[in-house]
């Protein structure tokens, strides 16, 4: 069974840091390039952040770039979002999405179900 699993999230002050890991299981996590998606309420899910099958690119939307950083570990299959200097407009609820990226029509892609981050003092 394929799983996709977050978890990290938290309450935290502004200026604060989370670590947000997404842990899989199920499919060859080595495939599939890793994103990072937000959703705050009353607002459609954003991309936040991608990393390539093998680590080597990463990506970032312009909200977080120097603060926030994607990693991976096929090892372990898990990825990681490191949120530093965390801001209110950060708090969503943050997903995990493994795309497959064995070829452009694949369609076996997986999202975890969220986990929660909340900014505030």
């Amino acid at each position: 069974q394929v799983q996709v699993v977050e978890s990290g999230g938290g309450l935290v002050q502004p200026g604060g840091s989370l670590r947000l890991s997404c842990k899989a299981s199920g499919f060859t996590f080595s495939t599939y390039a890793l994103s990072w998606y937000r959703q705050a309420p009353g607002k459609e899910r954003e991309l936040v952040a991608t990393i390539s099958r093998l680590g080597v690119t990463t990506n970032y939307a312009d909200s977080v770039k120097g603060r926030f950083t994607i990693s991976r570990d096929n090892a372990a299959s898990t990825a990681y979002l490191q949120m530093n200097n965390l801001k209110p407009e950060d708090a969503a609820v943050y997903y995990c999405y493994a795309k497959d990226m064995s070829t452009p029509w694949a369609t076996k892609n997986y999202w975890g179900q969220g986990t929660q981050v909340t900014v505030s003092s």
